[in-house]
């Protein structure tokens, strides 16, 4: 399974799972953020069933750019029970966001 795409209408709803939720905050012309894509899509494929990983495109929904203090992208963040547990910024490496990820599974 592909990514989900978050954005303002559906973050709630996304947001509100037991499970650890990945939200990768880019835009179309940042080239940090176009060369993490194929990362955050492997991700979401490997941690399927275990954790929701999805993109937000920060022009598009600048309410949850706001709401999340996002000020330079790609900014990763990790939300467990509605709450931001942890963040990386910038084109961080897939190791990176594994071992991330598996903190908090």
């Amino acid at each position: 399974m592909a990514e989900l795409k978050i954005t303002e209408d559906n973050h709630a709803e996304v947001t509100s799972t037991d499970k650890l939720v990945v939200i990768d905050f880019w835009a179309t012309w940042c080239g940090p953020c176009q060369r993490l894509a194929p990362i955050i899509a492997q991700v979401a494929e490997e941690y399927e069933g275990k954790a929701v990983v999805g993109k937000c495109n920060a022009e598009n929904n600048e309410a949850l750019t706001e709401k999340y203090g996002v000020q330079s992208i790609p900014t990763i963040l990790f939300i467990k029970n509605g709450e931001v547990v942890d963040k990386l910024t910038g084109a961080v490496n897939k190791l990176k966001i594994a071992s991330t990820i598996d903190k908090y599974l």
